[in-house]
């Protein structure tokens, strides 16, 4: 009676459909052991198959396309498409047409239900006929488990897609000659994996941790894709406003080959931009992502070969506009670069995805029925991540970078008005006393001009606005804060570090902070708290702490403006650059775009291996550069 058997007269009865298969399932055989049964050959309740279905998958040519069929070589076709809807509701039988009842519990059912629901297919399509498919439907495949493979039946052409996209380091493409760098080898497994999937129009997250150079490998990324034969549109390049002039800089620096354009300042100028692209062939666009917010209906009317977004956790939000425009830009090749691609929530990753690949979560209510595990299962192969110490072999002691950052239109303004004023006086100090007895004024302007590029509350007093250096500052130190790194942040002008230590207490980081002013007898007790992990800011001005104390607890050395001597930044790196550091310390320094910074870096990079050029033998701190050197500064 245990499965459901009625008694009537003489006979027990059975006719619960679900009855009967757990009894043919199960309870035939109990009874069977302690019975003597006897069962005609009409009596087979249960169908037993003389084969099991079989998916056969492969892709097309181009390897953009799925074609999905399905073999089953002792089941009527019409039945099929009942057997796969019942797979995918996850029913524990079928019922034929002619009565039998069809077990799907056995492991190769299963393994067909696995599937079935990981390609997201529609039994009521798959069942008529071959049908098409996106390639993205494949990608659950990629790390299918091994068990799912006795219910697959995979083309020539699909196993090598798999292969490619498992091990992309395969492909036969070499970073391009034309590169000014040479990659490191982590590097040239992220510029492969950056080809392998534009070559299959699909988009990538690449979250490398800070200063393992995830620029210069989208840089060799686009300069390889230049020289290909598939581009014929030029390049965008999304980034904060702050790192725009940064990309330029690094293009200008690793792949002079590529015309870039920064696409920036009003709408006048935009628009002449813009005009000025049209009578010459422009390779790469750079602009921000407000004015790509504002500038859509341009970005939206052009093809772009592909578009990188900068510091991409700008798009974690999809409802944003800035979101929704990037969503919106037209380009097949489509790649984030962030190092914390999951701030808060899940929804952060799919926002992104929704802008560089939105067909691999779907919408946003399926991603909300999948499980992390999912989630991570789809995302794996489309997200690269090294930290600096699965790559530490591979990491020099010490990694040096430049950023640039535009002057914003306050700053702009008020530093060119003052550089006209020292072009006009150094001009007439020069013709009537001479360059070696107008030095001391000449470098005091020169000093002043410094100060407005860090910040005009240098130079002005009561100078309320904002600096875009410092707003540089802001998000490269929250950047390295959330990524745990300690960070020395050193400056000339104990003013800035003044007024750095008030943009900070407004976002409550705790920091050290040591100046000419800070007893020797205090000095060591600040190093060794900050050595120990205590806080994660050590604020320091370059002539008092440059020198004599031992910050090993330092991975990130921030220079905020140039000093003359390139002797002096030296010696503030070694800080946290110097024996007993276990680390990589990533070195950078900031400079404003189009200003004296940017005349004066270059100068010292010239220079920086004559003696002369290091120290004045009369052991002042003005700098040994010739009258030529001033004019070519001040561009005289």
């Amino acid at each position: 009676m245990r499965y459901g058997f009625v008694e009537e007269s003489d006979r027990f009865i059975l006719s619960d459909e679900g009855s009967i298969y757990e009894f043919m399932l199960t309870g035939l055989h109990e009874l069977k052991t302690w019975a003597d049964v006897r069962v005609t050959e009409a009596f087979c309740p249960l169908h037993y198959p003389s084969s099991f279905p079989k998916l056969r998958v492969d892709t097309d040519s181009e390897k953009s396309w799925l074609d999905v069929s399905f073999d089953w070589g002792d089941l009527a076709d019409e039945e099929i498409v009942h057997v796969l809807r019942a797979l995918k509701e996850k029913r524990r039988y079928y019922r034929l047409t002619d009565g039998r009842l069809l077990s799907l519990e056995e492991d190769h059912f299963r393994a067909t239900a696995q599937v079935i629901e990981q390609l997201d297919l529609n039994p009521l399509e798959l069942g008529q006929k071959p049908i098409k498919l996106s390639i993205v439907h494949a990608v659950p495949l990629i790390n299918a488990e091994p068990s799912l493979h006795s219910a697959l039946d995979m083309g020539k052409s699909l196993r090598h897609w798999l292969d490619d996209m498992r091990h992309p380091d395969n492909l036969d493409i070499t970073p391009p000659v034309s590169l000014k760098a040479t990659l490191r080898d982590y590097q040239v497994r992220g510029f492969l994996w950056m080809k392998m999937l534009s070559q299959y129009r699909f988009g990538g997250v690449l979250a490398d941790d800070m200063g393992l150079g995830k620029t210069l490998q989208s840089i060799a990324y686009l300069l390889s894709e230049r020289e290909s034969e598939s581009w014929h549109h030029p390049a965008l390049v999304v980034a904060p406003a702050s790192l725009i002039y940064n990309w330029h800089h690094e293009f200008n620096v690793f792949a002079p080959s590529l015309r870039t354009v920064v696409v920036s300042g009003d709408p006048q100028e935009r628009q002449k931009q813009w005009d000025q692209a049209k009578d010459s062939t422009v390779d790469v666009f750079i602009t921000s992502y407000p004015l790509l917010r504002r500038d859509l209906e341009y970005y939206r009317s052009h093809t772009f070969h592909a578009v990188i977004f900068d510091e991409a956790q700008t798009l974690k939000n999809a409802g944003t506009q800035v979101a929704q425009a990037a969503a919106h830009i037209r380009s097949s090749r489509r790649f984030a670069l962030t190092g914390t691609p999951l701030e808060n929530s899940m929804t952060d990753l799919w926002s992104i995805f929704r802008a560089i690949f939105p067909q691999l979560l779907g919408s946003r209510q399926k991603f909300s029925s999948m499980t992390p595990a999912q989630v991570a299962h789809r995302v794996r192969p489309f997200i690269l991540r090294r930290l600096k110490h699965d790559v530490l072999k591979e990491l020099p002691e010490k990694i040096e970078s430049v950023h640039t950052i535009e002057l914003n239109r306050e700053q702009k303004k008020i530093y060119m008005a003052y550089l006209e004023k020292v072009q006009k006086e150094t001009r007439e100090v020069l013709d009537q006393a001479g360059y070696q007895k107008s030095r001391i004024k000449i470098f005091s302007a020169l000093t002043r001009l410094r100060q407005i590029c860090c910040h005009p509350g240098l130079f002005l007093e009561g100078y309320d606005g904002e600096s875009a250096k410092l707003d540089l500052l802001i998000e490269l130190v929250e950047e390295a804060l959330e990524a745990g790194q300690h960070l020395l942040i050193f400056s000339q002008f104990t003013t800035m570090l003044a007024l750095m230590a008030q943009a900070f207490d407004q976002r409550s980081w705790p920091y050290f902070y040591l100046d000419g002013n800070t007893p020797p007898k205090d000095r060591l007790h600040l190093v060794n708290r900050f050595n120990q992990g205590e806080r994660s800011i050590f604020l320091i001005s370059l002539k008092a702490g440059g020198t004599g104390l031992n910050l090993t607890g330092a991975d990130t050395v921030i220079l905020y403006d140039l000093w003359w001597n390139p002797a002096v930044e030296s010696q503030a790196t070694d800080r946290a650059h110097r024996i007993g550091q276990k680390k990589v310390v990533q070195v950078i320094r900031l400079l404003t775009q189009g200003t004296i910074e940017e005349k004066i870096y270059s100068l010292q990079q010239k220079k920086r291996d004559l003696i002369e050029q290091v120290i004045n033998s009369q052991g002042d701190d003005l700098p040994i550069l010739s009258e030529q050197d001033i004019r070519d500064i001040l561009q005289l």
